[in-house]
């Protein structure tokens, strides 16, 4: 059983990589066949890919608190050199994409919630347009990232409700960081150092919707947490370590979560709510 990032290492070990090893396990757990679990994995793809496309070009919520910024950042790639490089940027671009398709009632896949769902389908698809990245790429990086999902929602919690922002997107950028870390080739160990440090630089961040939906800050959150996945991505290829083992660090986000005031764990009584 895999109950630890030290078990997702050990478990690694008897596969060619880890995305079969996580296509495997989730075959055990299953009891589905490895074409089942791989289509169904490619059609999540197809719905992120979509989110992706669709709000770039341009939706709005009813609320009218949001829409069209995923619109505007594309409009600005396609005349300016951004600061940030041009993969943090489109990553940024479609990870607000994704969430303005999500305030205005459209399909996502929550990656691992809805509030969340645009940092790792905002990194992928700019990796995609970037680095031309195939149909299997695209895929184990989504395997990847589950594994380590479902490392992280087992000893902690992916809910804003119960965590704060950092389940959320904190998850979401330690999954993607994973994942773009074992794309680039990195090792397993490297991979799950890149979900620790991302962790570690999102504790404490509070859940504070305004209106109580999940628009502002939430969909820019988003694009924040995409360039934090690639620069903790950067950090551990560079073969830095975290120094606190990650189960440690995801320990203490689920202790900290547990210690934030309910006013900060999406109820929209402080924090932002407030003003």
């Amino acid at each position: 059983m895999i109950n630890s990032m030290v078990d997702l290492i050990a478990y690694s070990k008897e596969y060619d990589s880890l995305s079969e090893a996580i296509i495997h396990y989730e075959m055990f757990n299953s009891g589905e066949s490895y074409e089942f679990v791989w289509k169904t994995m490619a059609s999540q793809l197809e719905v992120m890919r979509m989110s992706v496309l669709q709000g770039i070009e341009g939706v709005h919520s009813s609320t009218g608190l949001s829409g069209g910024d995923a619109q505007k950042m594309n409009e600005y790639l396609k005349h300016h050199e951004p600061l940030v490089g041009s993969l943090v940027a489109k990553a940024s671009r479609n990870a607000i994409a994704t969430n303005e398709i999500n305030a205005s009632m459209g399909i996502i896949c929550a990656t691992p919630t809805a509030g969340s769902a645009g940092v790792l389908p905002g990194v992928l698809m700019a990796l995609v347009e970037e680095r031309n990245l195939s149909i299997e790429e695209q895929i184990r990086f989504l395997f990847v990232a589950g594994g380590i999902g479902y490392v992280i929602a087992n000893n902690a919690s992916i809910s804003g409700a119960e965590g704060g922002c950092q389940a959320e997107i904190g998850s979401a950028s330690a999954m993607c960081a994973a994942a773009v870390v074992d794309y680039m080739g990195g090792s397993v160990e490297m991979a799950v150092e890149a979900c620790g440090m991302t962790i570690k630089n999102m504790l404490g961040l509070i859940c504070d919707p305004v209106a109580g939906l999940v628009e502002v800050p939430c969909v820019k959150r988003n694009a924040l947490g995409a360039s934090q996945a690639l620069v903790s991505a950067d950090l551990a290829l560079a073969g830095i370590r975290s120094r606190i083992p990650v189960d440690e660090v995801i320990e203490t986000m689920y202790k900290v979560g547990l210690e934030l005031p309910s006013k900060f764990r999406e109820t929209g009584k402080g924090g932002l709510a407030d003003t």
